[in-house]
């Protein structure tokens, strides 16, 4: 039997993400969506292109959560959009609704899936789901980390006019305007990048990076990045259903790491294909630390808020 992932929200970043499936041929694909034909029209658009991909996978809309049933992953894209001038943050209690309507609507019908979470403000949005849905931490995660490191990535490739491909990179914290992009741990094809590139041109980059989302979101006028979220989430997808035990950077509930207790922020990971497989410690200097520490706090501080709204969790899944 084929994997089935299930996108919530037909906006560009889960049609996009579909469409990286369905071409995938990994994994049938329902996309649901509140808006009548919407999920509809995008999905049957998609089915007549799988044609001429030569895949066989079945891609259905529907605005029925019932249609989501026996999903092995469920990515959540849906939620109130950035708009310029707007941070994540400016999102939080608005898209704590939407992560209510997700919990109750999927997790009894998908109760052995993987969720992956895109909806911002991310970290936030993460945790929240996992309280609400009771999954266990390891199938809860949020997106951020490998979207902030493509970027970083993408960056220092245009500065030394270089394939992306050779540039190995990694961001922790939360994914915002206080993320803690890590020189010390990004390589050229085994070069640091202090060899390469001198401390201004990197604080530059850095700086980029941090506002990667904000930049796109201020050329586009009205609407926010997708392909780069939507290929991340992919990336993610693909670890999961083909049981890859890829390291990511990824959003993931840390408990002790890091000195931080109970607090979903960025982090490199295993993942598999039973989600989060092991959480990996870096050993920060004393700066990279303090911006870590600063990041998850701020994080810690918001979901605070948003879970205050809501009773909790159920049981854990296991």
């Amino acid at each position: 039997m084929k994997a089935r992932v299930s996108i919530i929200g037909a906006g560009n970043v889960g049609a996009t993400t579909a469409h990286l499936v369905v071409q995938s041929g990994l994994a049938d694909v329902v996309l649901f969506d509140i808006a009548e034909g919407v999920p509809q029209g995008k999905a049957l658009d998609l089915a007549q292109a799988s044609s001429l991909w030569n895949v066989s996978v079945l891609c259905t809309g529907t605005n029925s959560y019932a249609d989501t049933a026996g999903s092995d992953i469920i990515v959540v894209t849906a939620g109130l959009p950035r708009k310029p001038g707007m941070s994540r943050d400016d999102l939080l209690f608005a898209n704590a609704d939407v992560m209510r309507q997700v919990a109750e609507g999927t997790s009894a019908l998908s109760d052995n899936c993987i969720y992956i979470v895109v909806t911002n403000p991310m970290d936030v949005m993460t945790q929240l789901l996992q309280q609400l849905s009771g999954f266990a931490p390891n199938k809860v995660i949020g997106m951020g980390g490998v979207l902030d490191s493509a970027r970083f990535r993408t960056f220092i490739a245009m500065d030394l006019g270089i394939s992306p491909e050779d540039v190995e990179t990694v961001v922790l914290g939360g994914h915002g305007d206080l993320m803690v992009p890590m020189p010390g741990f990004t390589t050229v094809k085994g070069i640091s990048i202090d060899k390469l590139i001198d401390k201004d041109r990197i604080a530059g980059l850095i700086d980029r990076t941090k506002n990667g989302g904000a930049e796109i979101v201020s050329l586009l006028r009205s609407g926010s990045a997708y392909y780069a979220p939507a290929a991340s989430v992919f990336e993610m997808v693909r670890a999961i259903l083909l049981d890859e035990k890829r390291i990511l950077p990824c959003s993931a509930l840390l408990n002790g790491e890091y000195g931080v207790n109970n607090t979903y922020v960025g982090v490199p990971v295993v993942l598999g294909g039973r989600g989060v497989e092991k959480i990996i410690e870096l050993e920060l200097n004393e700066s990279e630390a303090a911006g870590f520490r600063k990041s998850a706090g701020s994080v810690s501080e918001m979901a605070d808020k948003a879970l205050a709204r809501y009773d909790g969790g159920q049981n854990g899944k296991q």
